[in-house]
């Protein structure tokens, strides 16, 4: 039978969100019922609210969800009511990158995350007043009181856990930490520079900092966040709008340019400081989600030397793989989320999303 909630609802781009009753529909055999506990707000979150991200509104967002298991399906063998559990992305399981250990990039990962609104066969997850709306964003649509996932977007994070403090690891920290613990994979005595420090770009930093760069630059235009940046482990901050970054970058770096770059900004501008800032055999990874034919100007001279550049997703993380490793971090207090953190509850979505977009908050959390 199909289960009562309420949720956040978003009519159409650039409106209020609505708390409202709706209706989550009858549990299948590989879906998890989990009541909610917490929700990060994430950029993906933003870019949807924007009208930049095509998902069908009227409809419930949210997918950086954390909470406690209640029912599941069937067919689920890794899951049991009571678990505590972390949700991310979903994926098919079956095609070659599935299978190569990259489900980040499954073929299938647009509509099953993004723009469908629904379950892979259309049908739909959520109803209010009887028709159906938008959800399945993610395979959660979490910024509800309860949410129906997948068995494979749910990772189990054991009973003695805040939950409120862990919800970010779903999209955002996973994404920045994943970027340069996997794909970059920045080395002891590297030169690093991270382009961004939202939530993000930090993450970045914490897993750059770990791999003991000889340097670690932040770079952005928010003073409180360069300094939060060198709490969490860079060597140097750069401030955008004051300095030539490339210019500075070369100077700390004594000529020889990075070795590895993160752009979290999407930002075409940025990206080419990245590229020009890179030494020779320098490698750039870009993660930002800017509007479709966005272009990244580079100079073909400049590139000769061995400089490459690469996209990124998810921080091409297994989030069953990545994530228990990123709560142990955070339990040792290698990964100080509750610096980003700001709490708020499902009816202030409106300020949260405010306070993000003004850079007033790193990473708000809906707390339910």
């Amino acid at each position: 039978m199909s289960i009562a909630t309420r949720a956040a609802v978003l009519s159409a781009p650039q409106t209020s969100f609505t708390v409202q009753d709706v209706e989550l529909a009858d549990l299948r055999e590989h879906e998890v019922l989990v009541r909610m506990v917490a929700t990060g707000v994430c950029h993906t979150d933003l870019g949807v609210w924007a009208g930049g991200i095509p998902f069908p509104l009227p409809g419930v967002i949210g997918h950086e969800g954390a909470g406690v298991v209640q029912q599941v399906g069937s067919a689920v063998t890794t899951i049991a009511p009571g678990d505590n559990v972390v949700l991310s992305y979903t994926s098919c399981g079956a095609c070659p990158s599935c299978q190569d250990g990259h489900p980040a990039y499954c073929t299938t990962w647009l509509p099953r995350n993004l723009f469908a609104g629904a379950r892979e066969d259309g049908t739909p997850t959520l109803s209010l007043d009887g028709a159906p709306i938008g959800g399945h964003f993610f395979a959660q649509s979490s910024f509800a009181q309860h949410a129906i996932a997948e068995e494979r977007n749910v990772v189990v994070v054991g009973p003695d856990v805040d939950l409120a403090g862990l919800a970010p690891l779903g999209c955002g920290v996973m994404t920045g930490f994943g970027s340069v613990w996997n794909a970059l994979d920045v080395q002891p005595g590297g030169r690093v520079a991270v382009f961004g420090t939202g939530a993000v770009g930090l993450s970045g930093v914490v897993a750059a900092a770990l791999r003991e760069p000889a340097v670690l630059i932040a770079v952005d235009v928010v003073p409180e966040r360069l300094e939060l940046a060198i709490e969490l482990g860079a060597t140097h901050t750069i401030n955008g709008r004051e300095e030539d970054v490339v210019a500075r970058i070369a100077q700390i770096t004594a000529g020889a340019g990075l070795t590895h770059a993160f752009d979290t900004t999407g930002v075409p501008a940025v990206a080419r400081s990245a590229v020009d800032a890179l030494g020779a055999r320098g490698h750039l990874v870009t993660c930002g989600a800017p509007p479709p034919g966005t272009e990244i100007p580079v100079d073909f001279q400049g590139i000769l030397p061995g400089k490459s550049v690469s996209g990124v997703t998810m921080g091409d993380a297994d989030p069953k793989v990545l994530i228990p490793q990123l709560v142990d971090l955070v339990a040792a207090g290698r990964l100080p989320l509750g610096r980003l953190i700001k709490q708020y509850k499902l009816d202030q979505l409106d300020e949260a999303f405010a306070d993000m977009h003004h850079g007033t908050t790193v990473k708000p959390v809906i707390v339910h």
